[in-house]
């Protein structure tokens, strides 16, 4: 099996095919015994029951409001797969990779939300009114960008909410102040600036995927989580309260109004990747910026390479 997996119901799924795969490859064997069997005048009496006869999962055909019956199951194989498993003799799967998931291999909103563990560098230019389009705030002695201008070359760059300047134009700004960074920011060279830049330390991400009434099983009052429901994807993948939304699928959410997300959640895929952080620091970026400015004039957009 994978080591691991994009979320809880994505690890299940895939014990399952591998149970169904061992029962099939056993149910060959079996069947080519009774063929050497009758050959010798013997006869060996199969198993009764379904596929997963004997393997103690008959009951198990549903999880967290997924069908994972034998039938429902076969629409998670992947085609290679698939014909793999219905060819006698055929015991090694192709690739390396599990071997049925209902998050897609390469999923694009996992590759939108990715944190990389790194720095990167960004070169930026300021527009013509000589600005850059962020916003800076100090935490901790770290400098963490809290709003990005759409349209900006911040935007355009790839700088996104919460991430962490490490330095500007080669200067280390550990401890510094919001309005020292800012400073030095307005008399940088209109046409390079270069800042080093640590992904989102603040945040996590996590896929969830929704039930058959598309729900992932989490309320949330002005992006915040407060609460999470009992037996539900949310709450299966480690979901947790006292933490604000801060984009969907790699989409950023900050300053959206709650049916805004809602309306992005709902016309997503089954499976949603969600990124979050604690609430304390979210509301340390985002205060005397002002909530009709971040709706109004926040990059909502997705990273500019996708």
């Amino acid at each position: 099996m994978a080591g691991l997996y994009p979320s809880l119901e994505d690890m299940k799924i895939d014990e399952m095919a591998h149970v169904q795969l061992a029962a099939a490859q056993q149910a060959q064997h079996d069947a080519q015994q009774q063929a050497i069997a009758a050959q010798h005048g013997a006869q060996i009496v199969p198993a009764a029951g379904s596929l997963y006869a004997g393997l103690g999962l008959e009951e198990l055909m549903n999880y967290g409001g997924l069908d994972i019956s034998e039938g429902a199951l076969n629409q998670y194989v992947p085609q290679e797969v698939a014909l793999a498993m219905q060819t006698p003799g055929a015991h090694q799967m192709p690739g390396a990779q599990a071997l049925v998931s209902i998050t897609p291999k390469n999923d694009v909103a996992m590759r939108r939300a990715e944190i990389q563990q790194g720095v990167r560098q960004v070169v930026l230019a300021k527009d013509q009114a000589g600005k850059l389009g962020i916003a800076v705030r100090a935490i901790d002695k770290g400098l963490f960008v809290a709003f990005v201008w759409t349209g900006s070359a911040a935007a355009l760059g790839g700088l996104r909410f919460g991430d962490q300047i490490l330095q500007i134009n080669g200067e280390t700004v550990a401890g510094w102040k919001d309005s020292k960074a800012l400073k030095t920011l307005k008399k940088a060279d209109a046409e390079r600036v270069t800042l080093a830049v640590r992904d989102r330390p603040w945040c996590r991400t996590l896929t969830v995927v929704k039930d058959s009434s598309n729900h992932i099983g989490f309320v949330f009052k002005k992006s915040e989580i407060t609460a999470i429901v009992k037996d539900t994807s949310a709450a299966r993948n480690g979901l947790l309260i006292h933490h604000n939304l801060v984009e969907v699928n790699g989409q950023n959410v900050v300053g959206l109004k709650d049916p805004e997300i809602l309306q992005i959640i709902a016309e997503a895929p089954r499976s949603v990747t969600l990124t979050i952080m604690p609430s304390f620091v979210y509301s340390h970026l985002v205060k005397n910026i002002g909530f009709k400015k971040i709706k109004s004039f926040m990059d909502h957009g997705v990273p500019p390479e996708f």
